[in-house]
């Protein structure tokens, strides 16, 4: 009954703000939108303050890496945090005949998903995971920079492309310099390192990939299922229906870490053609007449299934295995 009476924060995040919707004995006492920075968090905990509110459960959904900063916040000053699967609180909504489609009022479905549903409470990952998250964000900022740079020089003037080349070479250097952190980092944790060659043992998975999964998927075993982890990541089929007989076509959810879909895009074109279970998995599809795309998408979901299997296992990946049970 004391959970039940705890005061509720439902977060609805974005990059760039959160909408808040304080829930006290099951009604909504408060809202409130917050920058989504530090700045913004010191807001929302003086704000708290004065709602007289020193304990509470706040939810939001697993966004990838925009609530992770916010989440750790909360956390650290004492409260119980919740961080589920955005599929969840989609299925909740349904069951309440939920209309509405505001941050406003996500915000408050949210917080009653939590107060109805109970999810269990998160915690943030060990310091050495946390730091491999900077590392691998740190990376992704630098490639991006990268891109943006090589996209200018394509178009520029000559009189500025000295300038460009300039930082290319330097955006190069900072990249080879931060690559290696993730490398010696990966290497001084025997749990990463450990759960790196199990991966490595993937054809089509490297190391780019590698540090995103071991940065952003955590321990496999907080997940029931392959079929659990795919939720997670967004990868788990939906099919949008009307009525009792007009059915549209499967499609991901796209409902979860974006970071860990980008990162197996490009590994599923790989594994594609040289990952011999993947390949017997793709061409079924391809006989059975799926579009290019979908085969893409149920190939990233099939190689996440086998990262699953890989870590929770604590074995190698088996060709052998993995064909006879495909």
């Amino acid at each position: 009954m004391a959970f039940i009476e705890l005061p509720i924060l439902g977060i609805d995040i974005s990059k760039a703000k959160f909408d808040v919707a304080l829930l006290v004995y099951g009604k909504v006492k408060k809202s409130r939108v917050f920058e989504n920075n530090l700045v913004g968090f010191k807001a929302l905990s003086l704000w708290l303050v004065k709602q007289d509110i020193t304990h509470l459960q706040a939810c939001m959904e697993a966004t990838g890496t925009y609530g992770d900063e916010l989440a750790t916040y909360l956390y650290d000053q004492g409260f119980e945090v919740s961080v589920v699967n955005p599929a969840q609180i989609k299925s909740f909504s349904g069951a309440q005949l939920n209309r509405a489609k505001t941050d406003k009022a996500d915000a408050k479905l949210i917080a009653q998903f939590c107060a109805s549903m109970h999810p269990t409470a998160w915690m943030p990952p060990p310091m050495h995971v946390r730091e491999l998250q900077a590392l691998v964000q740190r990376l992704s900022a630098l490639l991006q920079m990268e891109r943006q740079e090589q996209n200018r020089f394509g178009t520029a003037a000559p009189v500025i492309q000295p300038s460009i080349k300039a930082v290319l070479a330097t955006i190069k250097v900072e990249i080879k310099a931060v690559e290696r952190m993730i490398r010696d980092h990966i290497d001084r944790h025997p749990d990463l390192k450990d759960q790196s060659n199990l991966l490595d043992s993937i054809p089509g998975i490297g190391i780019a990939t590698i540090s995103r999964l071991l940065a952003f998927v955590g321990d496999v075993h907080r997940f029931n299922d392959a079929k659990a982890l795919a939720a997670f990541v967004g990868l788990n089929p939906t099919v949008h229906q009307s009525g009792s007989s007009v059915r549209g076509k499967s499609r991901l959810s796209k409902k979860g870490n974006a970071t860990i879909r980008k990162a197996l895009y490009m590994p599923a074109v790989v594994a594609r053609r040289y990952n011999p279970t993947i390949k017997a998995f793709a061409q079924r599809l391809k006989k059975a007449g799926k579009s290019n795309m979908l085969i893409i998408g149920a190939v990233m979901r099939k190689l996440l299934h086998i990262i699953y299997g890989v870590l929770k296992s604590g074995k190698p990946f088996d060709a052998n295995y993995a064909v006879k049970n495909a």
